[in-house]
Formats: C-alpha cells, sequence, structure tokens
C-alpha cells in the first residue's frame, strides 16, 4: 500500500519538461528510505544507487517529466496566452482547468475559447491550435494576473490520478513517472537479490524535449547495461485495429512489454524473455526496427555504446489528461527489470 501511495504522490506532482524538481523530490525522499545513496545533477535528473561498488554498472531510466504548457502573454484584460512544452494534441484544451505553478503555490485557471454557438461555419472546420485559447484565472488586468503568474510558469491540465477499479490507474503525466516509479520499485526489489552489479535509478528529465537528460545521466554513469523504461500504446481499444499491422497486439493488463529490434541488444532482451518465462511473469513483445523514442536511445548511443533494453508499460490515450495502466504490469515490470539485473555480472556476455 505504501508504494501505491507514493506513486499516487509522485503523479501528483506538477513537472513538465525543464520543471521537474517537484517530482524529482518526491522520488529523491522515497529513494532514501532504502538506497544507499541519493543525488541530483545539474541537469536535475535524479538517482538512487545500491551496491554502489558493484560491477558491472548498470543504469535503469524512466523520466519524470510530462508535456505541459508555458506562460508567454498576458493582455491588457489579464488573459494568459500559453506555448505547449512537449507534443500536444491540443484538440484537447478547450474546456479545461489548469494549474499553473507559481512561485506563490498552484494558480487555478481555465481554458477559454470562443463559445460554439459565436464560431462561424469555416471557424467551425477548422482544428484548435495552442495560440487559439486562452486561460483565464479571473483576473481584472495585466497587473493583477501578473502578480499571481510570472512569463514562463509552467501549467498542466488539473487532474489528479485515479482508480477505475483495483487494477486500472488514470492521471496525466503517467508518461513517463510511470517509468521512473518503476525503476524506483525495481532498485527496491533487486537490493534484497544481492546483485553482483552496482544499480543505479535514474529519474531522468526532459525526454519530451529530445531524450535530454537521459544524455547527460548516462554520460555521467557511463553503465554497461541500461534499461529504460516508458509508456507504448495499447491497441486494445476502439480505433486502434489498423495500429496492431506496426505496433503488435498489446494489452493493458497483459505484462510489461520487451521491445526488440536495432535500439536493443540481442543478448539483454534474451534475458529479459527468459526471466520472464521462468519466473512466471507475464509479457509482451513490441517490435522496434529503428531507434525509439525514448531513453533507450539516448542511453545505447552514450559513449562507446551501452547494452541496452527498453521495458514499456501498455497506455491507452497517450499525451492526455485521462492515461490508463494497468498497476499489476507496473508491478511485474518491476519485477522483472530486479530479476534480470540479479544475474547480470561481469561474467556475462553482451556481445551481439
Amino acid at each position: 500500500m505504501s508504494n501505491r501511495e507514493f506513486l499516487v504522490r509522485f503523479l501528483s506532482t506538477i513537472s513538465p519538461s525543464g520543471f521537474e524538481e517537484e517530482a524529482a523530490q518526491v522520488w529523491v525522499e522515497e529513494a532514501k528510505k532504502f538506497a544507499e545513496r541519493t543525488w541530483r545533477d545539474l541537469h536535475g535528473n535524479a538517482f538512487a544507487v545500491v551496491n554502489e561498488k558493484g560491477s558491472p554498472r548498470v543504469m535503469l531510466a524512466g523520466h519524470m517529466d510530462e508535456i505541459g504548457l508555458m506562460v508567454a502573454h498576458v493582455t491588457d484584460q489579464g488573459y494568459i496566452y500559453v506555448r505547449a512544452i512537449g507534443g500536444w494534441d491540443p484538440q484537447i484544451l478547450p474546456g479545461q482547468r489548469v494549474w499553473i505553478r507559481t512561485k506563490q503555490g498552484r494558480v487555478l485557471g481555465v481554458v477559454g475559447r470562443k463559445p460554439i454557438h459565436l464560431l462561424e461555419d469555416e471557424e467551425r472546420k477548422k482544428a484548435v491550435r495552442v495560440e487559439d485559447i486562452w486561460i483565464d484565472i479571473g483576473a481584472k488586468n495585466k497587473e493583477e494576473a501578473l502578480k499571481k503568474a510570472a512569463i514562463g510558469d509552467p501549467v498542466v491540465l488539473a487532474w489528479d490520478p485515479a482508480f477505475l477499479n483495483e487494477d486500472l490507474l488514470v492521471a496525466r503525466g503517467i508518461d513517463d513517472r510511470i517509468g521512473a516509479y518503476v525503476v524506483l520499485e525495481a532498485l527496491r526489489i533487486v537490493r534484497d537479490l544481492n546483485p553482483k552489479a552496482a544499480v543505479f535509478s535514474v529519474a531522468t528529465v526532459q525526454e519530451e524535449l529530445g531524450l535530454r537528460g537521459a544524455r547527460t545521466s548516462a554520460f555521467g554513469l557511463d553503465p554497461k547495461v541500461g534499461i529504460a523504461v516508458d509508456v507504448c500504446h495499447a491497441t486494445d481499444h476502439p480505433g486502434t485495429e489498423g495500429d496492431k499491422k506496426k505496433l503488435g497486439e498489446i494489452k493493458v493488463g497483459g505484462g510489461p512489454v520487451i521491445a526488440r529490434g536495432a535500439n536493443i541488444n540481442p543478448k539483454l532482451f534474451e534475458l529479459l524473455v527468459k526471466v520472464a518465462e521462468e519466473e512466471k511473469i507475464p509479457y509482451q513483445i513490441e517490435p522496434a526496427p529503428a531507434a525509439t523514442g525514448t531513453d533507450a536511445n539516448a542511453i545505447q548511443i552514450t559513449r562507446a555504446g551501452v547494452a541496452t533494453a527498453l521495458i514499456s508499460i501498455p497506455n491507452r490515450y497517450m499525451h492526455s489528461p485521462c492515461e490508463l495502466v494497468s498497476f499489476t504490469d507496473l508491478q511485474n515490470a518491476a519485477k522483472l527489470i530486479a530479476y534480470a539485473v540479479a544475474r547480470i555480472t561481469d561474467e556475462t556476455d553482451l556481445i551481439p
């Protein structure tokens, strides 16, 4: 239960790319309960380690940043215009409530748009753009608005995490605070398995802007093995029938997804599958014929190269405020990673 409570607290933070401090603080506080050492670097990446003097060095990474918005302009009337942080579907934004993270705390606002009654026929046919909407915080004018929110303040949609039932979790920012959660849980498990390797879990920053935190943290740690945890598209809901042809059949609750392809070390892939089968952990396989858009890509090509794997959590409704995953999938992903890492020694052959 404590792990679930930590997850809810972690998902409740506001941490768009470049503004991950709040999430990092919660993650590090939890890591301090069992890790040998925790720290943060100049980029904002958060680290926890067990068996630091061990060998080889293994890096587990999940990014803790989420997509968001940024205060860009305030009109004389006190309305706030924003720019996107990360990849948005702007059709989601109209009618939403938002939180602006300011020095004074959270400021509640609403996303405004011209009502459908007043839209001309041509306007109704056009897709919403981020620059078409504004945020109303109830300010009377520009001066009052700027007392509450500053240019550059981050904004997220005002949704807290919730469980639809005992297993299904819905929240914003599941992509990919859920990955940062899994790598910390894997570290908690592997500590009790007496690993030979030095195991580092990292909550990385700025993945949504180009895998930036994974590059700097992997360069600093110089691992031999790197396992990234992210989300992938579930293809078990309406509208995804055609996507199965390229993504495969991926089900929420069907187990963690092990990627296979150019971004993945084949020996490490085989080890993960072997562990899953021997430990009776359900798993799914995702085809990844090229570089993935995840931290695994940045980790793999750090320095002289890293033996890399990617574990994904099936996710419905990605980059929306109601992303949906299975808590059981999270637990199985952490267990799979921990038991695989516990088998890695200096003698483990990872040369393809």
